[in-house]
């Protein structure tokens, strides 16, 4: 019997947004900054949520939202994954980018309903291209430590090509425009048309 970690949400915010221009983690698509939007959404289906950014940023925070600042042992994205593992190293983490728009509750309980937490992780990938979204899975514990040897061992700092080289779950969400990124200005205007007609 395979003894399943419990799940923490983590709303990956600590990037430097170079392509939009501005802070994504800030944009607001409903009514609120998207970091907080997920933090919310993350908060109603895991143990506890919280928002990964750089030290800098902190002071920015509300009151009422925990964080974990980045530990800058490691780049891109994997900086704030691991820096939460570090966090606690028994628990999964749902990891959410904070630039995806349309990602709604629907799409984290059909997430959660399909783990597998035999896997290294359960990510969501889109059918027409299946390869596994790093940034909108859960990652088990196991994997989070094969992480720090495989980026110790020079192999790169991409968590996709980490995911697809090991042993992963991919789900593909009935509403495939929960997984678009919106990373430009291009990519924004997209996802304030979708939404207008949600």
């Amino acid at each position: 019997m395979t003894l399943i970690a419990k799940l923490n949400g983590l709303v990956l915010s600590g990037g430097k947004s170079t392509r939009m221009g501005s802070d994504k983690g800030l944009i607001e698509y409903h009514k609120k900054p998207q970091r907080e939007h997920l933090y919310n959404l993350l908060s109603e289906v895991c143990e506890n949520t919280y928002i990964s950014l750089r030290a800098d940023q902190e002071k920015e925070m509300p009151f009422g939202f925990a964080t974990i600042a980045d530990e800058n042992k490691f780049r891109g994205p994997f900086n704030g994954i691991l820096s939460a593992h570090n966090i606690d190293k028994g628990v999964a983490w749902l990891v959410l980018a904070c630039d995806l728009p349309l990602m709604d509750l629907s799409a984290l309980k059909e997430l959660i309903a399909a783990r597998n937490p035999t896997k290294y992780a359960t990510a969501f990938a889109n059918a027409e291209d299946p390869l596994p979204e790093p940034l909108c899975a859960i990652w088990e514990p196991l994997a989070l430590q094969k992480a720090i040897a495989y980026l110790d061992a020079g192999n790169g700092t991409c968590p996709r090509k980490f995911l697809i080289n090991n042993d992963t779950k991919l789900v593909f969400p009935k509403n495939k425009n929960v997984i678009l990124n919106a990373n430009s200005v291009e990519d924004h205007k997209q996802a304030l048309a979708k939404i207008s007609i949600k």
